[in-house]
């Protein structure tokens, strides 16, 4: 029997007019988003479909915005009947997986991101940051950079998205200098567009009340299998689960361990559930040419109908 996963998107996922289609097509997508904007107190719909993108791009916006868009796509994918095995989430979209796998309910998921959104980016006013792609250097190489650098200034690393894409996080100056070191070694350095240096301990401030929220919002055990973020694995304990979104904010996203660990579990359909195509590119630089597994986005209606089609 074929296996599927669901991945989640986060940051960096987001566009204008994301999510519309499902909206206008499907009474229970609009329930979804009315519950969103209650919990919230935001125009999330005005914010997904017509922006600005400089507005919908801010953290404290964005997070509920790709949430709320997440869960539509599962909603919708929920309602065509298409059965799912495990789930994951990149970073934000670990929220998503949460309620994907049962774990936490939409409510509280909305609840928790919009919290997080407003935490970071206080932290982010409060501290100068930035974060780098080094794309070309496997992780040990980048480690051993990284801490060179450590001594000089706050620098680590954000997130381990293939075998050779890892991104850093931290001050301006240390991954401005840990980047020149990578592009010595033949590696490609890209800033990225961010507000803050995400997963990393510049952030760390907004630890305590996030996780003060985190202890009052009930987990419940994984209905589906959900693969973390900080471990790269699955745990079937939710209060193991609740203590791993408790480091996950300056942890780093071990997102090519959690495709391995799916290769794995013998995964032989992925679905990005929600916008963009950032995990779906990533599960195509990650899963080896003789891997028997396809990949499909899932975020509009001709997406949808394209799925269905290879799937029936």
């Amino acid at each position: 029997m074929s296996k599927t996963a669901f991945l989640f998107p986060g940051q960096g996922s987001q566009s204008v007019g994301m999510g519309a289609e499902f909206y206008q097509e499907y009474d229970f997508v609009r329930e979804i988003f009315d519950m969103a904007e209650e919990t919230v107190k935001m125009h999330v719909a005005n914010l997904c479909f017509k922006g600005p993108m400089e507005e919908l791009t801010q953290t404290v916006n964005l997070q509920p915005a790709v949430t709320t868009v997440n869960l539509a796509c599962l909603a919708v994918l929920k309602k065509e009947g298409i059965a799912y095995d495990f789930c994951a989430g990149h970073s934000l979209g670990e929220y998503s997986a949460l309620n994907a796998a049962d774990v936490i309910s939409a409510e509280d998921t909305f609840k928790l991101v919009h919290k997080r959104g407003e935490l970071m980016h206080r932290e982010s006013i409060k501290n100068k940051g930035a974060m780098h792609a080094i794309v070309g250097l496997p992780i040990a190489d980048v480690d051993r950079l990284v801490a060179e650098v450590q001594p000089q200034g706050i620098v680590s690393v954000a997130n381990h998205n293939s075998e050779l894409q890892i991104v850093i996080t931290g001050s301006p100056e240390p991954v401005e200098k840990v980047s020149a070191l990578a592009t010595q070694k033949g590696a490609k350095c890209i800033p990225l567009k961010v507000s803050g240096a995400w997963h990393s301990e510049l952030i760390s401030g907004a630890e305590k009340e996030l996780n003060a929220v985190l202890s009052k919002i009930n987990f419940n055990p994984p209905e589906k299998s959900v693969v973390l973020n900080v471990t790269g694995d699955v745990s079937a304990k939710a209060d193991n689960i609740r203590a791993c979104m408790q480091r996950q904010l300056c942890s780093p996203v071990k997102w090519f361990d959690a495709m391995g660990k799916l290769m794995d579990q013998k995964i032989e359909t992925f679905v990005e559930v929600g916008p963009g195509r950032v995990l779906a590119g990533l599960a195509k630089k990650i899963l080896p040419s003789d891997y028997p597994a396809k990949t499909y986005n899932v975020s509009n209606m001709k997406q949808l109908e394209k799925f269905l089609n290879k799937t029936a």
